[in-house]
C-alpha cells in the first residue's frame, strides 16, 4: 500500500509563527531559538526600522527647525553678559548647528518607535508572561528618555551655563563659540536622558527577579562611586560643582529605583505551612 505523507503540524505552526514575526509592531511571536546568522538578521532588521523611525522624525524636526533652534539657544543666549552674544569662526558652524539639532530633535520625536524595536528584538528571548511589558516598556523608557533631556534643559545645563557665565568681567568677555556651546549642551542632554532610564529598566528587572531592593541597598555604597565616575563622564567640564548637579539628581534616581524595586519586584512564594 503506497504511503501518503503528511505535513508535519508543528512545521506550520512555525512557519505561521515566522510570517507573523514579520510584522512592524508584532509582538506575539513565540519566539524560539534562533541560530546566531538569524539573530543577526533579526538585529539589521530592528536597526533598519529604527533608522527608518528616525528619518521620519527628523523630517518632523526640519519641518519646525528654526522653532526649536529659538527654544534650544534663546535661554542660553538669556544668560549671556550685556552685549555679549555667540560667534562662529568656522563658515559650515552654523550650518552644521542646525543639521545637529535636527537629529537630536528627530531623535526623541521616534523615541517610542525605536525602544519599540530595542523590546522587539529582546523579546524573543523572555519567556511569555514577561513579554506581556512591551508597552509599559516602551512608555516608562519614553517618559525617562523624554524626562531626562527636560531635566538636563531646564535645570542642569543652564545651572552650569550661569557658573561659567558669571566669570566675565570688564577684563573679560564671555562671547562663546556657537560649536562647543552646542557639543557641551548635547553631551548633557543625551547622557541625563541615559540616566533617567534607571527606573524604567530597575522596574523590568525587578519585576524578573533579576534584582531586589534588598540587593541595591546592599550595594549602595558601590553605587554611590559609580555615580559619581558617570558624572563626571556626562558633564562636560571637570569643575566639582558641575558634577554634583549631574550625580545629585543620580543618587535620587537610584533611592527611586530601590523604591520601585521594593514595590514591583517579583515577591518570594509564601512557605506552605507544615
Amino acid at each position: 500500500m503506497p504511503v501518503v505523507p503528511f505535513k508535519d503540524p508543528q512545521s506550520s505552526k512555525d512557519s505561521s509563527a515566522r510570517d507573523v514575526s514579520d510584522s512592524w509592531f508584532d509582538d506575539e511571536s513565540e519566539g524560539g531559538k534562533m541560530s546566531f546568522l538569524e539573530h543577526l538578521d533579526e538585529l539589521r532588521k530592528r536597526i533598519i526600522r529604527a533608522l527608518l523611525s528616525l528619518s521620519v522624525g527628523v523630517a518632523i524636526a526640519a519641518y519646525f527647525l528654526e522653532d526649536i533652534l529659538n527654544f534650544v539657544m534663546r535661554p542660553l543666549s538669556a544668560t549671556l553678559p550685556r552685549g555679549a552674544t555667540f560667534i562662529f569662526t568656522y563658515p559650515t558652524e552654523a550650518f552644521m548647528l542646525r543639521i545637529r539639532i535636527a537629529l537630536i530633535a528627530g531623535l526623541f520625536i521616534a523615541t517610542p518607535l525605536v525602544f519599540w524595536q530595542v523590546w522587539q528584538f529582546v523579546a524573543p528571548a523572555l519567556y511569555a508572561k514577561e513579554r506581556r511589558y512591551a508597552i509599559p516598556f516602551v512608555l516608562l523608557s519614553s517618559i525617562g528618555f523624554i524626562g531626562g533631556a527636560a531635566f538636563s534643559h531646564y535645570v542642569a545645563f543652564p545651572l552650569m551655563w550661569r557658573f561659567f557665565a558669571s566669570f566675565s568681567d570688564d577684563m573679560i568677555v564671555f562671547m562663546p563659540r556657537i560649536e562647543d556651546t552646542f557639543s557641551m549642551y548635547m553631551r548633557m542632554l543625551l547622557g541625563m536622558a541615559a540616566v533617567f532610564q534607571m527606573p524604567a529598566m530597575v522596574f523590568f528587572m525587578a519585576r524578573m527577579g533579576v534584582v531586589t531592593a534588598r540587593w541595591m541597598i546592599r550595594q549602595f555604597k558601590y553605587a554611590v562611586l559609580v555615580i559619581v565616575i558617570a558624572a563626571a563622564v556626562i558633564t562636560p567640564s571637570s569643575d566639582v560643582a558641575s558634577q554634583m548637579i549631574v550625580a545629585g539628581p543620580m543618587l535620587v534616581l537610584y533611592v527611586l529605583s530601590i523604591a520601585i524595586a521594593w514595590l514591583f519586584g517579583k515577591k518570594k512564594p509564601a512557605l506552605a505551612d507544615s
